[in-house]
């Protein structure tokens, strides 16, 4: 077994998802010891059927991928992805806020998000969308949530034109405490690319070329 695939949150996100790709999945993360799967809310319950018995852990996404839901939303997203199963949820910060310097505002979602995932003993990933931003503002960030608890701190939703970097995860690590995990995700599809992050800093990496990055290290 590839020793990288315990880093690995395996991950389908797109909004043409089927129950059969999820089926794959979680045969996949189940087959190469993948930490998690990370699949649309919707789908959560199935995929808690799927790997009962296993230690694949069920991840989703809030506010994805925007992130310019209101609090009060995102807040009814998480509880009712929790109640259907998922353990980890990544959520996507509020960026309008970012960009409008508003920082109250953000701290106080960020803040609302966490203690909610933790009050139901779950483990909350804030995606910052790092290439929407700038070094500051990246910086800003990993200096407010690193106040307010949070787990990890996500690069990017996979959405963006630019995906995890090895500056973006450099630059989280050296702004935040060992205590926050890192979670690259965005256009990984070589395992020297997984390893580079790894070594960068990241503890996750969010991949959909999981089966191949894996494949590769063995190779490798």
């Amino acid at each position: 077994m590839s020793a990288i695939a315990k880093y690995i949150d395996h991950t389908i996100l797109k909004a043409t998802t089927t129950e059969q790709d999820v089926v794959v999945l979680c045969n996949e993360a189940i087959k190469y010891g993948f930490a998690a799967v990370c699949i649309p809310p919707v789908y959560i319950e199935y995929a808690k059927k799927l790997l009962v018995g296993t230690d694949v852990q069920i991840a989703t996404v809030i506010g994805f991928p925007l992130g310019y839901n209101s609090i009060p939303a995102k807040l009814t997203e998480i509880d009712d992805a929790i109640q259907h199963g998922a353990q980890e949820i990544d959520i996507v910060h509020n960026i309008a806020a970012i960009k409008n310097n508003h920082w109250e505002y953000a701290v106080a979602e960020v803040r609302a998000c966490t203690e909610l995932v933790h009050s139901k003993g779950g483990i909350i990933k804030i995606i910052i969308e790092s290439g929407v931003l700038t070094d500051d503002e990246i910086i800003a960030c990993c200096k407010a949530y690193a106040l307010l608890g949070i787990d990890f701190i996500k690069t990017s939703t996979g959405f963006a034109e630019t995906g995890a970097t090895i500056h973006a995860v450099e630059l989280i690590r050296k702004n935040t405490p060992n205590t926050i995990g890192i979670k690259a995700s965005g256009g990984i599809k070589t395992v020297v690319f997984a390893k580079e992050l790894l070594a960068a800093g990241a503890a996750r990496l969010g991949c959909s070329a999981s089966v191949a990055i894996v494949k590769e290290d063995k190779v490798a």
